[in-house]
């Protein structure tokens, strides 16, 4: 059986590519900042079989290192990292006037977390044997952030570039192991993170900001990571995947 390394849980992301690689077949060692008995309604992923869960915070060099030592224990060796774990600034702030601190915090947890998780993985992965040329995968998730500016929290959109880089520089560097490195771009999509913002995005997507005139769920950035990862794409490294409704199409 196969093992996956999540970040991000219970966010809504996060919990939706767990549940997605259960379903498949895979076991799961799932980590996050939350403790379990604060899982609420996401709680029923504790009850499945092959879900295990790592307390800590990415952001951490010694829990990363923690949570890979864990998740080795359960299986033996890691066939799947998926980085979902991201956080916004507490305070959406004009450019000039973005605090160093905001920008520190959210760089630590969306792209250098991203860096030095994915870089400590795959040391391990490239011991893998190789399956028809493969040892494991690897897919980021960045954001549409990544190239739509928004000077009210500048510093997450450079969070995102950041980790669109971090996929290349893997993609590139990974390629002789065989270990695919690719990333999934959401759009607007509907968890904890953007429901401050809901009134404000209803109003663009009914104005026509999406081709596909709907908000992105947590289940459609699963299916893409699961795409990337599932083997169905092995000649495929270093590709962003937009799954935001079409929001990246230039139109006039």
């Amino acid at each position: 059986m196969k093992t996956a390394m999540i970040t991000g849980l219970p966010g809504g992301i996060g919990l939706a590519t767990a549940v997605k690689f259960l379903d498949e077949g895979y076991i799961v060692c799932g980590m996050g900042r939350r403790a379990p008995e604060d899982f609420g309604d996401a709680s029923f992923v504790l009850e499945r079989e092959n879900f295990r869960y790592f307390r800590g915070d990415v952001a951490s060099h010694e829990d990363r290192l923690a949570f890979l030592e864990y998740a080795l224990s359960i299986n033996g060796s890691i066939d799947v990292l998926v980085n979902v774990a991201g956080i916004a600034p507490r305070v959406r702030a004009d450019l000039l006037e973005m605090t160093e601190e905001s920008y520190d915090t959210v760089m630590a947890t969306n792209t250098k977390a991203t860096m030095f998780l994915t870089q400590a993985v795959a040391n391990r992965m490239k011991e893998n044997e190789a399956v028809n040329g493969i040892r494991g995968y690897i897919c980021n998730t960045s954001s549409l952030s990544a190239y739509a500016v928004s000077v009210n929290r500048g510093e997450y959109c450079i969070s995102k570039a950041g980790v669109s880089m971090v996929t290349s520089l893997f993609a590139e560097r990974l390629a002789e192991f065989g270990i695919p490195v690719n990333e999934v771009r959401p759009g607007i999509i509907e968890t904890n993170m953007t429901a401050k913002v809901k009134e404000k995005y209803d109003g663009l997507i009914a104005g026509g900001l999406l081709p596909m005139a709907r908000w992105g769920q947590p289940e459609d950035i699963a299916a893409g990571i699961y795409a990337l990862c599932s083997g169905a794409l092995p000649y495929v490294t270093g590709q962003s995947l937009d799954v935001d409704g079409g929001f990246h199409i230039r139109k006039l």
